[in-house]
C-alpha cells in the first residue's frame, strides 16, 4: 500500500513529489465517492424505512441509482486505472445490483486516450534492452487499441525472429508508464472501502468484502504482469485450441517481458460485429451457440476460463475451405484476466447446469448449496418454490421473447425471489467473482448476437454430456459394488459350511430343535437377497450406460436375467441335510 495513501497533508508537506501528491489526491477522491454512496444507501435503505418513510426512498430509487451510476462512470473514465475495471465488474453483477446501475455501467468501455508514443517507446526499449528499430522490422506508432492498463501496436518481426516464430505480423502490448503506482493507489483505496463495508452488519452477513477486494487485487496484479499473461495464453491454447472452433495467438517469448508482450497478429471480425459476420457469410446465431459452448467447456469442464470474454477480446476468424469442414473459429485474446474453478466448486456448477437443463428447482438449490452460496442449515423451502415457479413460467422462453412478457410478471417473480434470498444466510464464495463476470458477459454477448438465443437450448447439449459422464462414473461405482457383492457371495458358503461342521462336531451348542430348518432358510434368504442386489446392479448399470455405450448396456441388462431367475424361482431349501446334535 503506498505511503501516500495514509499520509496527512502535514506529513506530506509542500515539497512532496508530484507523483506522491497525485496518488494521495487520487486515493482521497475514490474514498470520498465511496463514502458518499455508503451514506446515501444507509439513509435511504435503513434510516427512512425504520421511521416509516420507506415509500419516500422507493419513489426516488430509480432516479437516484441512475444518477449515482452515471457519476461513477464519469469518475472511472477520468481516473482510468483499476476504476474502469471496477465499473466493468459491477456492470456484470446482475445478481446483486439493480438494472439502473448495471445498464449505466455497461457503457463503460476499456478504451481511454492513448499514451504519447514517445513514452511508449521509452518504456518498451528499456524493457527489451534495445531500440524498437532493432527489435522489430516495423513498429506502428498509432495504437490499434488503448486500454486502462496498456495499449497495443501492430508490428513486424525481424527476419531472424520470424524464422524462430514461424510468422511475421505481430501485435505488441505495452504497459502504460506509471501503471504500477496507479494500481497500488487504487488497491489501497479499495482495501479501505472493503474494511469499512465489513463493519456494516447487513453487508458483512452476506459478502466478505475484504476477501472480494483481495480476489480482485490478485487478478489485477496478474493482469499487469505480461509474463503471467503469456503463460496463460499458452496454457489456454494447449487446453482448448486443439479443436475446430477455438484458437489463440502464439507468444513470441524472445520479445516479451513483464511490461511488453508480443503475440501473433490474430485480428479478425470482432465477436459483436453482426453486420461483418453476415457479410462474411457467417450466421451470428451459430456463433452465439459456439461461443456459449466454448465458455461452458471452460467453466464447467476444464475449470480454467477466460474471465473477460467481452466482444473486444474474441474474434471470429474466417477460414478458407481446406476439406476439414471448418469455415470459421473463435479466437480469444487478452489472457491477463483468467479464472480457475476448484474441483469442489466445479462439481456444484455442473449440478447447477444439469438442474437448469432439467428445470429442476430442487436440484438447482442443491447445486447452489454445494458451491457455498448458502450457509449450512439454511431453510431453502421458499427458494425452491420460487425457482420451481420460475422454471414453470419462463423455462422455455428465449431471451428475445422475454420482451413480450408482461412486466408485472417479472416484478412478481423478482419480488418472490428477492424475498426468498434475503431471508437466507447468503455468502459469496471465494473464486466466484470472476465466474459471475464470465457468465454474465457470455449471456449478454450471445443475446446480442442472436435475440432469439435460448439459454435452455444452449445448455442442454452440455448438460447431456455431463449426464453421460456421471453415468459412466455411476457404472464404475456399480461395478465396484458388484465385485464386493461377488466376494461376499463367494465367501458365504465356506463360512456356512464351517458353522455346519462345528455343529456336526458338537462344538456348537444349539438351544432349539428348529435350528436346521431356520439355518437352511437363512442361507436361502441370503442367497436370494444377494441375487436380487446383483440383478438390480446389472439392470441399473445398463440403463445408466445406455446413452453412452449402447452395446455394453444391452449386454448388462440381458445378463441381469440370470440372477433375476434365481430370485423369482419357486422357493426351495438349499444345502445338505445336517445331523441333529
Amino acid at each position: 500500500m503506498p505511503q501516500a495513501a495514509h499520509a496527512t497533508d502535514e506529513e506530506a508537506g509542500a515539497h512532496a513529489p508530484a507523483s506522491s501528491r497525485s496518488s494521495r489526491a487520487r486515493y482521497n477522491r475514490i474514498l470520498r465517492f465511496a463514502t458518499g454512496v455508503m451514506i446515501q444507501a444507509w439513509w435511504f435503505e435503513i434510516v427512512l424505512p425504520r421511521v416509516g418513510l420507506r415509500s419516500l426512498g422507493e419513489r426516488s430509487r430509480t432516479r437516484r441509482l441512475t444518477r449515482m451510476a452515471a457519476r461513477f462512470r464519469v469518475l472511472a473514465v477520468e481516473l482510468g486505472g483499476l476504476m474502469i475495471k471496477v465499473g466493468q465488474f459491477l456492470s456484470a453483477r446482475l445478481d446483486v445490483l439493480p438494472p439502473e446501475i448495471t445498464v449505466e455501467l455497461e457503457q463503460l468501455q476499456d478504451e481511454v486516450p492513448a499514451v504519447a508514443f514517445a513514452e511508449i517507446r521509452a518504456l518498451a526499449e528499456a524493457e527489451l534492452g534495445t531500440t524498437l528499430g532493432r527489435a522489430y522490422d516495423w513498429f506502428d506508432e498509432t495504437p490499434v487499441a488503448a486500454a486502462s492498463l496498456g495499449q497495443a501496436h501492430r508490428a513486424r518481426l525481424s527476419d531472424e525472429d520470424e524464422q524462430i516464430a514461424g510468422f511475421r505480423d505481430v501485435v505488441v502490448k505495452v504497459q502504460r508508464p506509471g501503471i504500477d503506482r496507479i494500481v497500488a493507489t487504487d488497491l489501497a483505496a479499495l482495501r479501505t472501502i472493503g474494511a469499512r463495508l465489513s463493519r456494516i452488519g447487513f453487508v458483512a452477513d452476506r459478502v466478505d468484502a475484504p476477501a472480494l477486494v483481495e480476489e480482485f487485487a490478485t487478478t489485477s496484479l496478474e493482469e499487469i504482469d505480461y509474463l503471467h499473461e503469456g503463460v496463460n495464453a499458452e496454457r489456454f491454447a494447449a487446453t482448448f485450441a486443439r479443436g475446430d472452433r477455438v484458437d489463440a495467438p502464439t507468444v513470441v517469448w524472445e520479445r516479451t517481458t513483464r511490461r511488453v508482450l508480443t503475440l501473433s497478429d490474430v485480428t479478425a471480425i470482432k465477436l459483436g460485429d453482426v453486420d461483418a459476420l453476415r457479410a462474411a457469410g457467417i450466421d451470428p446465431a451459430e456463433v452465439a451457440q459456439a461461443f456459449a459452448g466454448a465458455m461452458f467447456d471452460q467453466l464447467f469442464g476444464a475449470g480454467f476460463f477466460h474471465a473477460d470474454p467481452h466482444p473486444g477480446n474474441v474474434f471470429v476468424t474466417p477460414h478458407a475451405p481446406d476439406g476439414s469442414g471448418r469455415t470459421w473459429s473463435l479466437t480469444f485474446i487478452d489472457f491477463g484476466m483468467m479464472g480457475q474453478v476448484p474441483e469442489g466448486l466445479r462439481d456444484g456448477l455442473r449440478r447447477i447446469v444439469i438442474a437448469v437443463a432439467a428445470r429442476d428447482g430442487r436440484g438447482l438449490v442443491d447445486g447452489i448449496e454445494r458451491i457455498g452460496v448458502l450457509l449450512p442449515g439454511a431453510d431453502t423451502t421458499e427458494l425452491e418454490r420460487a425457482l420451481t415457479a420460475l422454471f414453470a413460467r419462463f423455462g422455455g422462453i428465449a431471451f428475445g421473447d422475454l420482451q413480450n412478457v408482461d412486466p408485472r410478471e417479472f416484478r412478481t417473480f423478482a419480488d418472490d425471489f428477492g424475498e426468498a434470498m434475503r431471508s437466507l444466510p447468503v455468502q459469496l464464495p471465494e473464486n466466484f467473482l470472476l465466474i459471475t463476470r464470465a457468465v454474465s458477459l457470455t449471456s449478454g454477448v450471445c443475446s446480442a448476437l442472436d435475440p432469439s438465443f435460448n439459454v435452455w437450448e444452449a445448455i442442454d447439449p452440455y448438460a447431456q454430456q455431463l449426464l453421460r459422464e456421471e453415468s459412466r462414473n455411476a457404472v464404475t461405482d456399480v461395478a465396484k459394488g458388484m465385485v464386493g457383492y461377488a466376494r461376499t457371495v463367494m465367501g458365504l458358503p465356506p463360512k456356512l459350511d464351517g458353522v455346519a461342521d462345528r455343529i456336526d462336531r458338537g462344538s456348537l451348542s444349539v438351544a432349539t430343535p428348529e435350528i436346521d430348518r431356520r439355518f437352511d432358510a437363512i442361507e436361502a434368504l441370503v442367497r436370494r437377497t444377494i441375487s436380487a442386489v446383483v440383478f438390480a446392479a446389472l439392470l441399473v448399470g445398463g440403463v445408466l450406460l445406455l446413452p453412452a455405450v449402447p452395446g455394453l448396456a444391452i449386454s448388462l441388462m440381458i445378463v441381469s436375467v440370470v440372477p433375476l431367475a434365481f430370485v423369482i424361482a419357486p422357493r426351495r431349501v438349499s444345502g445338505r441335510r445336517r445331523r441333529r446334535p
